[in-house]
């Protein structure tokens, strides 16, 4: 006699065997769910960001155990962590010109983070670095980035040179991590640690969505008006939601990987 399968096993088979629009339909449905609890459950909705950034060092500290522990770096990107402290480096540099909070010293301990892990990929641990399997060009995803950012940036007072590198790393993290999702398409098997990072990120960049979203429904779209007038405010929601989603598909089949007392994540063909 068979075992009685499990209420999560159920619910995944079914949402599996879903068209792709009833599968969009349910995210955008769980997404919704998720932003309507958050807008009950935190009231000062600038946590959010703190969360967000508080889950990325975590997800940092994650791989610094794994290179520490296990003394490899296969499965991870050296690119994404390089677009990642691209991105924080120009990001800190623009708090310090532009504005001066908590969030600028998460993100110099990010950076700090970052940092050490390209130094232990590059050169520590660079016999076990899979180069081959790390093949997507940077280029591919800086030179839009910077061209997005000459054309639209934010309308402030700052110098125009300001405005254009602050534009320029919203694009970049909306996309760094496309390099990291490129290696587990490849490999198709992710280890324990990789898949514990790489859902940080998911759950990190929902955070920073969420608190953008809530934002701007409790300010009745003020918010927008404040960030500046042409197309940069829809560009830094658009960010936001581009994040959230290119991690969406990762981090269902690491729920379920996790439900189902899997310790390896084995990715289905065109999940990333």
């Amino acid at each position: 006699m068979r075992p009685p399968r499990r209420p999560i096993h159920v619910v995944t088979t079914w949402v599996r065997r879903q068209p792709p629009k009833v599968k969009a339909f349910l995210a955008v449905v769980a997404g919704m769910t998720a932003l309507v609890l958050l807008r009950f459950i935190v009231h000062d909705h600038d946590n959010l960001f703190v969360a967000s950034e508080a889950v990325h060092s975590i997800g940092i500290s994650v791989l610094i155990y794994k290179l520490m522990k296990e003394k490899t770096c296969a499965g991870l990107s050296l690119k994404t962590q390089e677009l990642t402290a691209m991105f924080l480096a120009v990001r800190l540099y623009c708090s310090f010109v532009m504005e001066y909070d908590i969030h600028t010293v998460l993100d110099l301990a990010t950076l700090a983070t970052t940092l050490w892990v390209i130094y232990m990929i590059r050169f520590k641990l660079k016999s076990s670095y899979m180069e081959d399997k790390d093949n997507f060009a940077l280029y591919y995803v800086a030179a839009p980035c910077a061209v997005l950012a000459l054309l639209i940036h934010p309308s402030t007072a700052h110098y125009l040179l300001n405005r254009i590198l602050w534009a320029f790393c919203v694009y970049l993290e909306a996309v760094s991590v496309l390099p990291q999702l490129r290696v587990m398409q490849n490999t198709k098997i992710v280890e324990p640690f990789t898949a514990h990072y790489v859902f940080a990120l998911g759950v990190a960049r929902f955070l920073s969505c969420a608190h953008w979203v809530l934002q701007v429904l409790d300010t009745r779209g003020h918010l927008l008006v404040a960030l500046g007038y042409g197309l940069w405010p829809s560009m830094v929601l658009i960010s936001e939601i581009v994040q959230t989603f290119i991690l969406a598909d990762f981090c269902y089949y690491y729920v379920k990987s996790v439900f189902g007392g899997q310790l390896v994540l084995r990715l289905p063909s065109g999940v990333v």
